[in-house]
Order: C-alpha cells, then structure tokens, then sequence
C-alpha cells in the first residue's frame, strides 16, 4: 500500500466523504470503524471506483486497548501511514448531572482519549521519517463552553488545543497538525446527539463539503479551518472577545435547548 491515509469514523459522514477524497487522490486507505458491514461496502465501492486498495479494521475507540491493536496491527501488516485521520467522535444533550455517566465516559474515551493514543503511536514513526500530515477532527464547539453539552464542547477544547500545541512542537519538521472545526453538518451526529432538535442545526451544512475543506487544509499544513457555518455565526464568533461570558453562556443554552 501507497500513500495511505488512515481515517476514523469512516463508515459514515464527514470521515466517509473524507475516505472518498483521498481515493480520489489515488491514495489508498486503512478505514476504521466498529461497523464492519459499512466499511466492508465502502471498500467494495472505493476499490471498484478508484483502484486503490483498501484495509478494514473494525474496531470500537471507546475501548481503551483499541489504538494500540490498530497500531500493532498495521505495523505486522507493514503499512505506513502517511495520513492520520481522526475523525470519530460523538456528542450528547442534557443537563451534565442528569446524564448517562457511562455514555459521557465513552465519549471522553472516543473524542479524547483514542485521538491522542493513536496521534502518539503514529507520531513517533512520521518524525523519524520526517514526513506526514495529521487532521484531527475538533468543532467551533471547542471556541465556546457548552451548556447542554458540556462534556462534547470540553472534548472538542481539548482537541483543537492539544492539535495546536503539538503542531508547534513540529514546526522545525515537515510534519503538520491541522484541526478541522466544523459548524453543524448534516451527518448522523445530529440524531445521534439529539442537536437534529434544535435551532443550532436549523442550517447544516455538507459532510462533503465539510470534508472538501479539512482535506484541502491537511494538503496546506492549516493550523486550523472552520468550515460549515452560517453568516450569522461567523459574526457570533467574530464579536466573541467582546461578549461577557455570561451572556454568551446563556446564548449557547437557549440555541442547544429542545424546540
């Protein structure tokens, strides 16, 4: 395998679409995700449309031994990478102490936990070949806090922070760090997270749009790209520095509460 892009989350949205154009690119793919079946029928679709070669892992990221085994994996496979990809990730809505403690611990494992793991095993391997790029898949969720979502909003704050931070780490390499921080996007996140109800995906924008922009960013070495958001939320981040926080906290609850 050639000029491989790992990528998580792949079995659907933004980390599909992302997939889609990397074979595009005449790359091959390691896609992972825990459904098998849609891996299993992208790969039949990418190979047949693009001749590139494709490996499954099926393997679920909240899972704490999960990175390593894919790392291990690969390594006894003799594939390199040359792009990680992490993309998945999930959020959820409701008050933080009346929610499922068990699904907000999953998702600190999966947005956090699994992204710096792999990010750490793969990492070493790129600096001692001087090459590779690094997207990670963060939110303008990680600019503000996010009452009704305070554990996505931190775990995305964590993402964008921990992708820049090592980016300067790198800056005498030729390795890069991009975060790509989408606004909503039509993917399964929203029904998923319950945000489908709100008045903050009233206008989503394209996972492949979405990924159209991420992928250009990773190519340029980007520090950051904010993708997907509307006229009225680019002046909501903009007026930011200057907004009390108080005000901006209630702000985010009433656009995160359930119509």
């Amino acid at each position: 395998m050639k000029n491989v892009a790992l990528i998580t989350g792949a079995s659907s949205g933004i980390g599909k679409e992302l997939a889609l154009i990397h074979a595009q690119q005449k790359g091959d793919l390691v896609i992972v995700a825990r459904r098998k079946e849609e891996l299993e029928s992208l790969k039949t679709e990418i190979e047949n449309k693009f001749g590139v070669q494709v490996k499954v892992i099926a393997k679920d990221l909240t899972k704490t031994e999960a990175p390593k085994e894919i790392y291990d994996e690969l390594k006894q496979a003799g594939i390199e990478v040359e792009y990680l990809i992490n993309n998945a990730g999930f959020g959820g809505l409701g008050k933080f102490h009346e929610r499922d403690w068990v699904k907000d611990e999953a998702m600190i494992n999966l947005n956090v936990m699994a992204l710096t793991a792999l990010t750490r095993l793969f990492l070493p391997d790129f600096v001692k070949r001087n090459s590779g790029r690094i997207l990670n898949t963060s939110s303008t969720a990680s600019l503000i806090p996010g009452p009704l979502q305070a554990v996505y909003y931190a775990t995305k704050a964590f993402v964008t922070s921990f992708s820049n931070a090592i980016a300067e780490e790198l800056h005498d390499t030729n390795i890069t760090v991009t975060a790509l921080l989408p606004g909503a996007t039509e993917t399964e996140f929203g029904k998923i997270s319950g945000m489908d109800k709100t008045s903050m995906f009233q206008s989503t924008s394209s996972a492949k749009t979405v990924a159209e922009d991420g992928y250009k960013a990773m190519i340029k070495g980007n520090l950051n790209k904010i993708s997907g958001i509307t006229f009225a939320q680019k002046l909501m981040f903009a007026v930011l520095p200057f907004t009390p926080t108080k005000m901006l906290l209630t702000q985010v609850r009433k656009m995160q509460e359930v119509n």
